[in-house]
Protein backbone atom coordinates (compact mmCIF):
# COMPACT_ATOMS: atom_id res chain seq x y z
CA UNK A 1 0.00 0.00 0.00
CA UNK A 2 1.51 3.43 -0.42
CA UNK A 3 1.88 6.15 1.52
CA UNK A 4 -0.97 8.67 -0.02
CA UNK A 5 -3.19 5.38 0.43
CA UNK A 6 -2.21 4.41 3.48
CA UNK A 7 -2.38 7.94 5.28
CA UNK A 8 -6.00 8.00 4.19
CA UNK A 9 -6.73 5.45 5.21
CA UNK A 10 -5.85 5.30 8.81
CA UNK A 11 -7.16 9.23 8.83
CA UNK A 12 -11.10 7.92 7.18
CA UNK A 13 -10.95 5.10 10.41
CA UNK A 14 -9.78 8.04 12.66
CA UNK A 15 -12.40 10.20 11.32
CA UNK A 16 -15.12 7.25 11.91
CA UNK A 17 -14.11 6.38 15.37
CA UNK A 18 -14.26 10.82 16.31
CA UNK A 19 -17.56 10.16 14.51
CA UNK A 20 -19.17 7.59 16.30
CA UNK A 21 -17.82 9.27 19.69
CA UNK A 22 -19.26 12.74 19.16
CA UNK A 23 -22.66 12.01 17.13
CA UNK A 24 -23.41 8.20 17.90
CA UNK A 25 -27.42 9.14 16.75
CA UNK A 26 -26.38 10.40 13.01
CA UNK A 27 -23.51 7.62 12.48
CA UNK A 28 -25.99 5.47 9.99
CA UNK A 29 -24.07 3.89 7.22
CA UNK A 30 -24.94 6.47 4.47
CA UNK A 31 -23.51 8.96 6.67
CA UNK A 32 -19.97 6.85 7.54
CA UNK A 33 -19.62 6.28 3.51
CA UNK A 34 -20.26 9.88 3.09
CA UNK A 35 -17.31 10.61 5.69
CA UNK A 36 -14.87 8.47 3.94
CA UNK A 37 -15.87 10.23 1.04
CA UNK A 38 -15.06 13.11 1.90
CA UNK A 39 -11.55 11.74 3.75
CA UNK A 40 -10.43 10.52 0.51
CA UNK A 41 -11.51 13.33 -1.75
CA UNK A 42 -10.56 16.14 0.89
CA UNK A 43 -8.63 14.90 3.54
CA UNK A 44 -11.13 16.82 5.77
CA UNK A 45 -10.46 15.54 9.47
CA UNK A 46 -13.17 15.62 12.06
CA UNK A 47 -10.14 15.49 14.68
CA UNK A 48 -8.83 19.11 13.34
CA UNK A 49 -12.75 20.58 13.67
CA UNK A 50 -12.76 19.82 9.56
CA UNK A 51 -16.29 18.86 9.43
CA UNK A 52 -19.51 19.10 11.80
CA UNK A 53 -22.74 17.25 11.77
CA UNK A 54 -26.11 19.58 11.76
CA UNK A 55 -29.13 17.85 11.59
CA UNK A 56 -28.34 15.31 10.48
CA UNK A 57 -25.66 16.37 7.55
CA UNK A 58 -22.36 16.92 7.16
CA UNK A 59 -20.78 20.44 7.14
CA UNK A 60 -17.63 21.76 6.23
CA UNK A 61 -15.86 24.62 8.96
CA UNK A 62 -14.43 27.48 7.59
CA UNK A 63 -10.83 26.01 9.54
CA UNK A 64 -11.14 22.92 7.24
CA UNK A 65 -11.35 25.10 4.24
CA UNK A 66 -8.32 27.45 4.76
CA UNK A 67 -6.47 23.60 5.73
CA UNK A 68 -7.27 22.30 2.63
CA UNK A 69 -6.34 25.31 0.29
CA UNK A 70 -3.24 25.02 2.13
CA UNK A 71 -2.92 21.14 1.75
CA UNK A 72 -3.10 22.41 -2.19
CA UNK A 73 -0.83 25.23 -2.39
CA UNK A 74 -4.20 27.74 -2.80
CA UNK A 75 -2.01 31.01 -4.40
CA UNK A 76 -4.19 33.32 -3.17
CA UNK A 77 -7.45 34.74 -1.42
CA UNK A 78 -8.84 38.30 -1.93
CA UNK A 79 -11.43 39.34 -0.29
CA UNK A 80 -13.25 42.99 -0.54
CA UNK A 81 -16.70 44.85 0.72
CA UNK A 82 -19.40 45.56 -1.81
CA UNK A 83 -20.55 49.16 -0.52
CA UNK A 84 -23.01 49.11 -2.96
CA UNK A 85 -24.94 46.45 -1.27
CA UNK A 86 -23.69 47.39 2.35
CA UNK A 87 -25.19 49.42 4.61
CA UNK A 88 -23.38 50.37 7.97
CA UNK A 89 -25.88 51.85 10.24
CA UNK A 90 -28.39 49.07 9.44
CA UNK A 91 -24.96 46.28 10.18
CA UNK A 92 -25.48 45.13 6.99
CA UNK A 93 -22.20 43.97 5.01
CA UNK A 94 -21.96 42.03 1.77
CA UNK A 95 -18.60 41.29 0.73
CA UNK A 96 -16.87 39.72 -2.32
CA UNK A 97 -14.04 37.18 -2.26
CA UNK A 98 -11.83 35.75 -5.20
CA UNK A 99 -9.27 32.53 -4.88
CA UNK A 100 -6.52 31.96 -7.25
CA UNK A 101 -5.61 28.22 -7.53
CA UNK A 102 -2.39 29.15 -8.78
CA UNK A 103 -0.77 32.16 -10.92
CA UNK A 104 -2.20 31.12 -14.21
CA UNK A 105 -5.66 29.65 -12.91
CA UNK A 106 -8.88 32.24 -13.06
CA UNK A 107 -10.55 32.99 -10.07
CA UNK A 108 -13.55 31.64 -8.11
CA UNK A 109 -15.72 34.03 -6.78
CA UNK A 110 -18.08 33.97 -3.43
CA UNK A 111 -20.09 36.27 -2.06
CA UNK A 112 -20.67 36.47 1.73
CA UNK A 113 -23.56 38.98 3.30
CA UNK A 114 -24.74 39.00 6.92
CA UNK A 115 -27.39 41.24 9.02
CA UNK A 116 -28.60 40.59 11.86
CA UNK A 117 -31.67 38.98 10.70
CA UNK A 118 -29.26 36.61 9.45
CA UNK A 119 -26.94 35.47 11.68
CA UNK A 120 -27.18 34.72 15.78
CA UNK A 121 -28.53 37.23 18.57
CA UNK A 122 -25.39 35.75 20.30
CA UNK A 123 -22.41 37.42 17.98
CA UNK A 124 -24.89 40.81 17.52
CA UNK A 125 -22.20 43.45 16.34
CA UNK A 126 -19.63 41.00 14.51
CA UNK A 127 -21.81 40.87 11.23
CA UNK A 128 -18.85 42.12 9.27
CA UNK A 129 -16.36 38.87 10.18
CA UNK A 130 -19.08 36.63 9.74
CA UNK A 131 -19.84 38.32 6.28
CA UNK A 132 -16.17 37.93 4.93
CA UNK A 133 -16.00 34.95 6.26
CA UNK A 134 -18.92 33.43 4.47
CA UNK A 135 -17.52 35.17 1.17
CA UNK A 136 -14.31 33.08 1.58
CA UNK A 137 -15.66 29.58 2.29
CA UNK A 138 -18.23 29.82 -0.57
CA UNK A 139 -15.16 30.74 -3.32
CA UNK A 140 -13.29 28.07 -1.65
CA UNK A 141 -15.76 25.55 -1.76
CA UNK A 142 -16.18 27.02 -5.11
CA UNK A 143 -12.53 26.72 -6.03
CA UNK A 144 -12.22 22.74 -4.65
CA UNK A 145 -15.65 21.50 -5.91
CA UNK A 146 -16.57 20.99 -2.32
CA UNK A 147 -20.51 20.94 -2.68
CA UNK A 148 -21.13 20.75 1.45
CA UNK A 149 -22.54 23.91 2.77
CA UNK A 150 -20.16 25.60 5.37
CA UNK A 151 -21.07 26.11 9.24
CA UNK A 152 -20.48 29.83 8.65
CA UNK A 153 -22.97 29.75 5.59
CA UNK A 154 -25.93 28.92 8.16
CA UNK A 155 -28.34 31.85 9.19
CA UNK A 156 -29.34 32.06 12.96
CA UNK A 157 -32.08 29.60 14.04
CA UNK A 158 -35.30 31.09 14.58
CA UNK A 159 -36.66 29.70 17.28
CA UNK A 160 -35.03 27.22 19.61
CA UNK A 161 -36.18 23.83 19.66
CA UNK A 162 -37.76 22.50 22.63
CA UNK A 163 -34.98 20.53 25.08
CA UNK A 164 -33.72 17.52 23.40
CA UNK A 165 -30.25 15.29 22.87
CA UNK A 166 -27.08 17.70 24.40
CA UNK A 167 -29.14 20.06 25.16
CA UNK A 168 -31.25 17.73 27.37
CA UNK A 169 -27.88 16.76 28.89
CA UNK A 170 -26.54 19.73 29.55
CA UNK A 171 -29.92 20.58 31.83
CA UNK A 172 -29.18 17.74 33.66
CA UNK A 173 -25.99 18.95 35.19
CA UNK A 174 -26.92 21.21 37.63
CA UNK A 175 -23.51 22.65 38.41
CA UNK A 176 -24.44 24.57 34.99
CA UNK A 177 -27.84 25.62 36.34
CA UNK A 178 -27.55 26.64 39.27
CA UNK A 179 -27.66 30.30 40.29
CA UNK A 180 -27.53 31.64 36.80
CA UNK A 181 -30.84 33.36 36.59
CA UNK A 182 -30.96 36.75 35.14
CA UNK A 183 -33.10 39.14 37.31
CA UNK A 184 -33.10 41.48 34.67
CA UNK A 185 -35.01 39.53 32.40
CA UNK A 186 -32.60 38.84 29.76
CA UNK A 187 -31.37 34.61 28.94
CA UNK A 188 -29.94 32.58 31.68
CA UNK A 189 -26.46 31.87 31.33
CA UNK A 190 -27.90 27.99 31.33
CA UNK A 191 -30.24 28.84 28.35
CA UNK A 192 -27.31 30.81 26.46
CA UNK A 193 -25.37 27.30 26.68
CA UNK A 194 -28.09 25.33 25.24
CA UNK A 195 -28.68 27.58 22.59
CA UNK A 196 -24.63 27.35 21.47
CA UNK A 197 -24.56 23.22 22.25
CA UNK A 198 -28.04 22.80 19.69
CA UNK A 199 -26.80 25.34 17.28
CA UNK A 200 -22.96 24.01 17.01
CA UNK A 201 -24.18 19.95 17.83
CA UNK A 202 -21.04 20.72 21.00
CA UNK A 203 -20.68 17.93 23.37
CA UNK A 204 -22.28 18.77 26.63
CA UNK A 205 -20.14 17.04 28.46
CA UNK A 206 -17.04 18.57 27.32
CA UNK A 207 -18.11 22.02 27.45
CA UNK A 208 -18.69 21.28 30.86
CA UNK A 209 -15.27 20.20 31.34
CA UNK A 210 -13.94 23.00 29.54
CA UNK A 211 -16.03 25.24 31.68
CA UNK A 212 -14.84 23.94 34.88
CA UNK A 213 -11.33 24.50 33.15
CA UNK A 214 -12.10 28.09 32.24
CA UNK A 215 -13.14 29.23 35.60
CA UNK A 216 -10.84 27.40 37.50
CA UNK A 217 -12.71 25.53 39.56
CA UNK A 218 -13.00 21.54 39.82
CA UNK A 219 -16.98 22.02 38.63
CA UNK A 220 -18.88 24.71 36.99
CA UNK A 221 -21.08 24.89 39.90
CA UNK A 222 -18.06 26.16 41.91
CA UNK A 223 -17.97 28.89 39.79
CA UNK A 224 -19.42 32.55 40.33
CA UNK A 225 -21.60 33.89 38.09
CA UNK A 226 -19.63 36.43 36.32
CA UNK A 227 -16.81 33.49 35.14
CA UNK A 228 -19.72 31.56 34.07
CA UNK A 229 -20.51 34.62 31.92
CA UNK A 230 -17.32 35.27 31.19
CA UNK A 231 -17.31 31.58 29.48
CA UNK A 232 -20.35 32.24 27.73
CA UNK A 233 -18.91 35.06 25.97
CA UNK A 234 -15.60 33.22 25.24
CA UNK A 235 -17.18 30.11 23.80
CA UNK A 236 -19.88 31.95 21.73
CA UNK A 237 -17.18 33.94 20.38
CA UNK A 238 -14.76 30.86 19.58
CA UNK A 239 -18.31 29.54 17.89
CA UNK A 240 -18.64 31.93 15.44
CA UNK A 241 -15.47 32.69 14.43
CA UNK A 242 -13.27 29.58 14.54
CA UNK A 243 -15.65 26.48 15.38
CA UNK A 244 -12.36 24.07 14.05
CA UNK A 245 -10.59 25.24 16.99
CA UNK A 246 -13.18 25.23 19.06
CA UNK A 247 -13.75 21.21 18.21
CA UNK A 248 -10.35 20.34 18.92
CA UNK A 249 -10.12 22.47 22.34
CA UNK A 250 -13.06 20.61 23.35
CA UNK A 251 -11.86 17.25 21.81
CA UNK A 252 -8.76 17.77 24.25
CA UNK A 253 -10.83 17.35 27.53
CA UNK A 254 -11.95 13.78 26.09
CA UNK A 255 -10.30 10.92 27.96
CA UNK A 256 -8.95 7.84 25.58
CA UNK A 257 -11.76 5.74 26.85
CA UNK A 258 -14.44 7.92 25.28
CA UNK A 259 -12.71 8.19 22.08
CA UNK A 260 -12.29 4.83 21.78
CA UNK A 261 -16.30 3.47 23.18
Amino acid sequence: MSEPIKTKTQLSRRNSTYARALWPEHCSTHMIKSLRELTTSFGFSIGLGDLSVINGHWYVTHSGLLRLASRRACNSIRVEPVPEFSDPNTKRWVFKSTVYKSRQSRGFVGFGDADPSNVSPLVSGAEMRIAETRAVNRALRKAYGIGLCSVEELGSFAQPQSPSGPSQKLRNHASVANGNASPNGQPRLRDKLCLLIRKYELDPELVKRYAASFCGTETVGDASRDLVANFVRSLTEQAETDPGALTCKLNSFRTLEQVHS
